[in-house]
């Protein structure tokens, strides 16, 4: 498991410092994704090895979302007086995500010539 682990995030540190390095506009820990997945799909082994870590770390998700929490929580005063916008930016941002994947699957099913019934 440790070995696992150690894996997973040395994949996440050659990410970054590749990111950083070549100056990529793409996230360190997506490039360390990748390599991870290289590596993973090159030995079978490797792949059983990482595994149950994943799946692990997967299945406990939620609670990377606590530290966000207790950050809005503790600047709850400085968001109050942006309520507005920020209410405003959540609104928007939805709406368009909701459109932007309605025009996606639109495309795609015209593309592939699915057709309603």
């Amino acid at each position: 498991m440790i070995r696992a682990l150690t894996l997973i995030l040395l994949c996440q540190l050659a990410g970054e410092a590749a990111a950083r390095a070549l100056g990529l506009p793409v996230p360190g820990p997506v490039l360390g994704m990748a390599l991870l997945w290289a590596l993973m799909s090159a030995s079978a082994p490797l792949a059983a090895m990482v595994r149950p870590v994943g799946e692990g770390i997967l299945r406990h998700l939620s609670l990377l979302f606590v530290p966000a929490g207790v950050g809005v929580i503790g600047h709850l005063d400085r968001l109050g007086s942006q309520a507005l916008a920020l209410g405003l930016a959540i609104v928007v941002s939805t709406a368009l995500a909701i459109a932007a994947g309605a025009l996606a699957f639109t495309l795609v099913a015209r593309l592939t010539g699915s057709r309603d019934a």
